[in-house]
């Protein structure tokens, strides 16, 4: 397998970034190994599904970031699971949580946003969980993408969890709109779901129009990426992308 490439400034001005996907179970697996996953994949940007919720979950969420060599962004209890990690490398601008409508009888649901810079690159990044029920997840892909647009950046990343599987109507509905990550450049392994016998790929990354997707997949092979974390780790395999994000305008 092709190296993904590490994180760095060109001269142009444009950065490589990269980016993390993960959905990590509300903390409810071995917590040393998702750290250790986290780390080896040494991402800028970490966009999580399923965070801690509920008590004392700022101190969850504070010390994974810890121990996996973050800092925390913003989202968790806030937006009902996504949140937002990122190294030193990334100075926030702003953040906003958004609670997306809540279909009675099913679980709320919401966004994690942030824009950011990174050297002369600035972009937008959305952390999404979307729903089991076919028709409320088509509504939120829908309003995932008005919310992207209301971010007013030339670039944006969206990452997460989508309950659907790229023959979907949601997971079509943004690969419509925006670069499915994976298809674009596939590295390392394709299925999310479930880590003992992955199967389907309902995790991924998307980027807008100008971000050049270097490489994405789940991080089989990278170096201190042990098959044994990864299942002990949650439910899910991430997903990890490396992207060419262009320098902001002068």
């Amino acid at each position: 397998m092709t190296a993904l490439p590490d994180s760095r400034t060109e001269p142009d001005g444009s950065a490589v970034v990269r980016v993390l996907s993960y959905n990590i179970r509300s903390l409810r697996d071995d917590r040393a190994a998702l750290a250790r996953v986290i780390r080896a994949c040494a991402p800028d940007l970490v966009l999580i599904q399923e965070a801690p919720r509920f008590f004392r979950w700022r101190k969850a969420a504070e010390r994974l970031a810890r121990e996996s060599g973050l800092v925390y962004v913003t989202g968790g209890a806030t937006t009902a699971g996504p949140m937002i990690l990122s190294s030193l490398r990334a100075h926030v601008e702003r953040t906003e949580d958004v609670l997306l409508p809540r279909t009675p009888g099913l679980h709320r649901r919401g966004l994690a946003t942030a824009v950011v810079r990174i050297g002369r690159a600035r972009f937008g990044v959305l952390s999404c969980h979307l729903s089991l029920a076919a028709g409320e997840r088509h509504g939120q892909a829908g309003l995932l993408l008005e919310h992207l647009e209301r971010l007013g950046v030339p670039y944006a990343v969206v990452a997460g969890d989508l309950n659907d599987r790229p023959q979907g109507r949601s997971f079509r509905l943004l690969a419509h709109s925006l670069t499915d990550a994976w298809a674009a450049r596939p590295w390392g392994g394709e299925f999310t779901s479930t880590p003992r016998d992955p199967h389907q790929r309902i995790d991924a990354v998307f980027t807008t129009g100008g971000i050049e997707v270097l490489g994405c997949g789940v991080p089989y092979g990278l170096p201190g990426v042990h098959a044994a974390d990864l299942v002990a780790a949650t439910d899910h395999l991430p997903v990890l992308a490396a992207l060419r994000v262009p320098a902001d305008a002068p």
